[in-house]
């Protein structure tokens, strides 16, 4: 006993593990969270799929060997003693009880006895009687079952570990061990996959995955063991026919479900269902879960804008969700560059809380949607949720293999009042995206943003941004040239390094007392300079002036405030050109979760059983009761010695004793 609660122990703290740790995602998303050594610690327990490491799955077996080594040794001795009525009990030790009744009788020790009996009967109790001499024992018991309840808790603990272990990764580690199956590591069509790299059609159990793009079929899922896989085939092909999401009014999903058409290869019989979140398919002995969704090859149109050099032609990129494209862009230096294009991801609903002035991280994961779909996100309502319509993620990878990732929305989202652009950036998966803010052009779009980047990285515009500046704000001509070095040198200082520029050479050439009013008027200086560049920049472009009054005046202004800073921030921007998402074709895919567990019914039969035996255990009371009636010492009449025992006395078991008592001793009272 001592060794199995030891067992149970730590199957608790493994549990606890394996619910407050996220099991089963990639490595590199460990190593984000705890870091290279403590990862290479964690990952000698296997702690990243706790309940399928093999320190787990042999406690598991200890623990149903211990129990079963239990139950075989005690149930015969328990079912021994429930069916015993221990008739043998000496009368000498009745008077050893607490719960005793001693009284005389005036019938004799036949008649005398018949009535103890009938009274116990009409109790509720089992009874046997044995005559010893010229005295009768009557034995009573009631309340056996309670040692059944023991027999039935053993037992289910038995039953739901052998269960588990059945449901487990067991039976498909036993084939890699035993049975020559090498898992796959290599990335290769499933048409390649060798024999052993495939697990029987009749394998006992497995839990695999399948995703099926729209209007796509399959008839195979992926087992993964370890850092491999291995194909498990099915017995019917699912054909992924439409996937569905349905939204609230907030673009919160409110449900999610695959239509599917089911083809059975034996007969040719094929039928459609449906398979949502907590409504799963259950066909030839195999489960069907909607787990997941992912893209399924959608195409996409972007639109690149260079943020490096003069130029601010937008040039054209299609590709493919999951597939690479190669661009050119130009560095710094000016010299052509080739960078790769890896499109992760296409997403047309976002559903974003923006109060903070920006999206709150990383886009919502499936678990977060799927918990609003089933209805655990109660409780958690946010009236600030709204759809901010679709976004691309990307990674750009230069010619050294350095990249980054970036997340764009297509449309402009209004902050603050204003109407920009979110251009997300992190360096890798496990950090929060930055944003960038762009400003929107009356068209809805980053053109004139750009055509205002281009314009500050010309020199020729910025002169003669400055030049109207200086005609704009000097009346005379000797201060206008002095306005005008002043003008030029501000955005030629912008135009290096942003506000940061400002700031550092402020530094080095103010005295420290003059340094905050210096500041005031170069700021302005600056503000009212890049307003003049955007109007050279527009006059380039065929677009009409500004109003210097009215509304359009102040939206102006606020355009241009958002645009400096914006152009500040693209000093850190790790990339020479911005892609935005101008169209795509969306093809959605399913994946499924597909199991055979045939330790399920198992699992409840031992629920089941563990119910009945905790019952068993609490509320039933194991009751007996001895009487020992002899003759009596004068000759005349019986005397009667009577006890009553439990496991537990308890008030109730007190209460029956004293009815007991009173009814026995009634019939004799004058």
């Amino acid at each position: 006993m001592r060794f199995a609660v030891s067992l149970l122990m730590f199957i608790c703290i493994a549990s606890l593990i394996g619910t407050v740790l996220a099991q089963n995602r990639p490595s590199n998303t460990y190593i984000d969270q705890f870091g290279p050594f403590w990862f290479e610690v964690f990952d000698k327990f296997s702690i990243w799929h706790v309940y399928n490491s093999w320190w787990f799955l042999a406690i598991m077996g200890f623990l149903v060997v211990s129990t079963s080594v239990c139950l075989i040794r005690n149930t015969p001795k328990m079912l021994r003693e429930a069916r015993s009525f221990r008739e043998h009990v000496r009368a000498s030790s009745l008077r050893a009880f607490p719960h005793r009744v001693e009284m005389q009788d005036a019938a004799p020790v036949p008649e005398a006895a018949q009535a103890v009996k009938a009274l116990l009967v009409r109790q509720g109790y089992a009874v046997r009687e044995r005559v010893d001499g010229d005295g009768i024992m009557v034995a009573a018991k009631k309340g056996s079952a309670n040692r059944l309840g023991y027999i039935c808790a053993h037992a289910a603990m038995v039953i739901i570990c052998i269960g588990g272990l059945l449901d487990s990764e067991l039976m498909v580690r036993l084939q890699v061990l035993l049975g020559g199956k090498h898992p796959i590591v290599e990335n290769m069509l499933i048409s390649q996959v060798p024999p052993t790299g495939r697990l029987s059609i009749s394998n006992p159990s497995f839990r695999g995955s399948v995703l099926v793009p729209e209007g796509g079929q399959a008839s195979t899922a992926i087992v993964m063991v370890g850092d491999g896989a291995l194909v498990q085939p099915l017995p019917f092909a699912l054909k992924l026919k439409k996937f569905l999401v349905d939204y609230y009014s907030t673009g919160m999903p409110s449900r999610f479900a695959s239509e599917v058409e089911v083809t059975d290869p034996e007969t040719g019989k094929t039928f459609d269902a449906t398979i949502e979140v907590n409504e799963p398919l259950h066909f030839k002995g195999v489960t069907v879960y909607q787990s997941s969704f992912d893209d399924g090859g959608s195409t996409v149109s972007l639109k690149g804008y260079p943020l490096v050099g003069h130029g601010s032609a937008p040039f054209t990129v299609d590709g493919e969700v999951g597939k690479p494209a190669e661009i050119t862009a130009h560095g710094s230096d000016g010299a052509p560059r080739d960078l790769r294009v890896e499109i992760t991801a296409l997403r047309p609903i976002n559903v974003e809380d923006l109060q903070g002035g920006a999206p709150g991280g990383n886009p919502m994961s499936f678990g977060d949607h799927v918990a609003s779909v089933a209805g655990s996100a109660a409780g958690k309502k946010n009236d600030h949720l709204r759809n901010v319509g679709p976004s691309i993620e990307y990674r750009l990878i230069d010619q050294a293999g350095q990249a980054h990732e970036f997340m764009n929305y297509m449309l402009p989202v209004e902050l603050d009042g204003a109407s920009v652009f979110l251009a997300g950036v992190r360096n890798n998966a496990g950090e929060n995206y930055r944003y960038l803010r762009i400003p929107a052009d009356a068209d809805g779009s980053p053109a004139e943003f750009m055509r205002l980047r281009a314009a500050l990285a010309d020199p020729e515009q910025r002169r003669e941004a400055a030049r109207r500046f200086a005609e704009r704000n000097s009346p005379s001509s000797a201060e206008q040239s002095s306005l005008q070095t002043a003008a030029e040198r501000a955005l030629d200082t912008f135009s290096t390094g942003g506000l940061q520029a400002i700031a550092n050479f402020l530094q080095t050439n103010t005295p420290p007392a003059e340094l905050e009013r210096a500041a005031d008027v170069v700021i302005r200086l600056l503000g009212a300079s890049m307003n003049e560049l955007r109007g050279v920049a527009r006059d380039r472009a065929g677009m009409p002036a500004i109003a210097e009054t009215g509304p359009e005046a102040e939206q102006a202004a606020q355009w241009s405030r958002l645009a400096v800073a914006a152009l500040s921030d693209l000093n850190v921007y790790p990339a020479p050109v911005f892609l935005s998402l101008s169209d795509f074709k969306h093809v959605q895919a399913s994946v499924f979760q597909v199991s055979r567990t045939p330790g399920k019914t198992a699992v409840y039969i031992g629920c089941l059983l563990l119910v009945l035996g905790v019952f068993s255990m609490f509320y039933i009371r194991d009751r007996r009761v001895w009487a020992w009636v002899k003759p009596a010492a004068g000759g005349a009449g019986s005397e009667v010695y009577a006890a009553m025992t439990s496991q537990k006395r308890t008030l109730d078991f007190q209460q029956e004793f004293e009815r007991f008592k009173e009814a026995l001793t009634r019939r004799n009272r004058p």
